[in-house]
């Protein structure tokens, strides 16, 4: 197999695979020392069985630029063929503001046709492909150089299976007439605001047991500088200090240097430098936070007047509807929207898009009163009113 080590043989490949209808693309990284993932290497291949279809490129190789193939991401003649895409999209998104279009992700394009919900790549290459695959090499440490055999092997296989197994679910989107499902699923994974993370809402995805707004006030602050810290210096947030010594900050409210060192679950290196002053200024403006200013969570569901007997209907309703599509009930709505629809809200996603086909429509009409259930035998049927 070859490795591509300069931009003049990337631009030889990406010019080779514009001509052909699709390209499948994979990528090695490491994230574990870093907040941005660290680019070791890219998998491509385009359709055919040819020594020249599938290549390794070497982004760690010296002077090699990525432009040949941004430019092929770019070039909507050509689908970009991916699986779980997600951080592969956003290491491109981060390192060039680019997303490959069109794109599509086979995992999600699996759960359309009825492989479950987030189906791993080694299932499809088993049941489509009828392969298996070497996984020894998975987490190996892909930024040093040269690569072994296995490394190589394993990390060509990602993408050369990926052409059998695009065809494959391709053509039964074609046939299933759902394609549009796929592409309304897509819509997330190019949206820009996937990957901004910013360091102002970061406090909404720590856990507390308070919702106390004084309390949350110092959490967004402290959550807000880890946040920006972790960015600048391009470090792993919890490298700066985890969650449960967050936690503990905006419990105790520390004052001096020496208020830290008090502190059971903080970090050594977080006790002193920029990180404590970080810390203790993040406080004192949690601390003197307005009232009117201060972070409130979202108690809109808490309240809710759920009508018990129709979210027991509902689930019923969903499970005939997903069993007879062929698609995982947690796609279309967890039991919090069942609960939701069930106490009159109806800013659910079941009720939009591709899911309002399959299951909104008819649990919209359950909830009018519209339709009734029937069990016939082993199925659910729906009753009119």
């Amino acid at each position: 197999m070859r490795t591509l080590t300069t931009t003049q043989e990337l631009t030889s490949f990406c010019e080779e695979a514009a001509t052909h209808p699709f390209v499948t693309v994979d990528t090695e990284f490491l994230r574990e020392r870093t907040y941005y993932s660290k680019l070791c290497l890219i998998q491509l291949a385009f359709d055919g069985d040819g020594e020249t279809d599938a290549v390794l490129v070497d982004p760690l190789a010296e002077g090699l630029s990525l432009e040949p193939l941004y430019d092929l991401f770019r070039d909507e003649s050509v689908v970009k063929v991916f699986h779980a895409a997600r951080q592969d999209l956003e290491i491109f998104w981060v390192d060039a503001q680019v997303f490959p279009k069109p794109l599509f992700d086979t995992q999600v394009a699996a759960m359309v046709c009825g492989f479950g919900e987030q189906v791993g790549y080694e299932t499809l290459v088993r049941k489509i492909a009828k392969q298996s695959l070497d996984k020894s090499s998975r987490f190996t440490d892909w930024s040093r150089r040269p690569l072994s055999k296995a490394q190589q092997t394993y990390a060509i296989a990602d993408v050369t299976h990926l052409r059998r197994i695009y065809e494959f679910l391709q053509a039964e989107l074609s046939k299933s007439g759902r394609a549009h499902w796929l592409g309304e699923e897509l819509q997330v994974l190019t949206d820009p605001a996937t990957y901004d993370i910013r360091p102002e809402d970061a406090w909404k995805r720590v856990k507390t047991r308070t919702n106390s707004g004084k309390f949350l006030a110092v959490v967004r602050e402290l959550a807000s500088f880890r946040e920006h810290y972790a960015q600048t210096n391009n470090v792993p947030r919890n490298r700066v200090f985890k969650d449960d010594a967050l936690v503990e900050l905006a419990s105790t409210k520390p004052k001096t240097a020496g208020d830290l060192g008090g502190s059971r679950l903080l970090l050594r290196e977080a006790r002193k430098g920029a990180i404590a002053e970080g810390i203790l200024e993040a406080v004192a403006k949690g601390v003197k936070c307005p009232a009117d200013q201060m972070p409130q969570p979202d108690r809109s569901k808490e309240k809710l007047q759920v009508n018990p007997a129709l979210a027991d209907l509902l689930r019923v309703l969903l499970k005939a509807k997903t069993e007879n599509a062929g698609v995982a009930a947690k796609l279309i709505a967890p039991s919090a929207d069942l609960d939701a629809m069930a106490a009159g809200l109806r800013d659910v996603p079941a009720l939009s898009g591709w899911r309002k086909e399959v299951f909104g429509d008819d649990a919209l009409r359950l909830c009018d009163g519209k339709i009734a259930l029937a069990a016939r035998g082993q199925t659910v049927e729906i009753v009119e009113l």
